[in-house]
């Protein structure tokens, strides 16, 4: 790891990434892509110098209160949080200062936190968002190798709902040719469904790739998955979006299902509910930003 100093730790629409790079692992991760211009090995972690700091002074001086998103880049619990507690800095900070939060991750780490989550929600809204991409606890091992399983993360989605807090996954990526199956599909679905999440996130199913993550992608199929890669690079050729042949099955199924259980799954829809704020005591206000930076 190492530090860099920063003028500013919000972005122009309330992004606030702490962490620059991960560890991970995840075959697939979209953040080792070139045109995210990371100056630096994507496994040495770049740490905000003083970002709790940074923050207080920022939302000091904010005039409306809004939606704070962190996750979109790089997942706010890494294994380097458990130690150096800035995600949880900073989250006290929005909670001091009356802010909303919609924050995403794959580490049930975020458990640690989840008191000033409950107080979060209890005057604004917290919203916690996680990825969900295969059912089956071994292959999850073997895509995402350094996160919490599937399982945990699902765990992690119950003790939200049991605190009110609300939920919304990321149901991605489905690897053609590995989990874009119905089993897995309706296996996830279970998951979110028991969890009694607000709402799924889904693009299709497939991936996208593009300079950077591809190639880093190719080669842990290689490793992985000996002779994938020539079926992907046949099949798929250097196209960004991955769209499973699955496709249209499984997103009947998907759909069918989320208006079964009464999910969200209108990505219009659920993005403007990540970017409402809302004051509990005093009504509900809008706030503009983009949770991509």
């Amino acid at each position: 790891m190492h530090y860099k100093e920063v003028k500013a730790i919000l972005s122009p629409q309330n992004g606030m990434n702490l962490y620059r790079g991960c560890t991970h692992g995840c075959i697939y991760c979209d953040s080792r892509s070139k045109c995210y211009r990371m100056n630096h090995d994507f496994e040495d972690v770049e740490i905000k110098l003083k970002a709790d700091e940074l923050l207080e002074h920022t939302l000091k001086r904010k005039r409306t209160k809004s939606m704070i998103s962190t996750g979109s880049m790089t997942d706010p619990y890494i294994p380097l949080e458990e130690e150096l507690k800035l995600t949880r800095r900073c989250i006290n900070q929005i909670e001091r200062f009356d802010f909303g939060l919609v924050i995403q991750t794959k580490s049930n780490l975020i458990l640690r936190d989840i008191d000033i989550l409950e107080k979060i929600n209890k005057k604004t809204k917290c919203v916690v968002a996680t990825t969900l991409t295969t059912y089956d606890e071994e292959l999850c091992k073997v895509i995402e190798p350094n996160v919490s399983t599937t399982k945990e993360r699902f765990e992690m989605l119950m003790a939200m709902k049991e605190r009110g807090i609300p939920t919304i996954v990321w149901l991605s990526p489905f690897l053609p040719f590995i989990n874009d199956t119905e089993e897995n599909l309706r296996g996830l679905m279970d998951y979110c469904i028991k969890a009694g999440v607000y709402g799924i996130i889904n693009f299709g199913i497939g991936l996208t790739l593009r300079e950077g993550n591809r190639e880093y992608f190719y080669e842990q199929l290689d490793r992985k998955f000996p002779g994938l890669k020539e079926k992907y690079i046949e099949t798929y050729g250097n196209a960004y979006e991955v769209v499973s042949s699955n496709n249209d099955y499984l997103m009947q199924i998907f759909k069918e299902l989320c208006e079964e259980h009464g999910i969200q799954y209108d990505r219009e829809e659920l993005f403007r509910y990540m970017r409402e704020y809302k004051n509990k005591t005093l009504g509900t206000q809008m706030s503009l930003f983009d949770f991509f930076e």
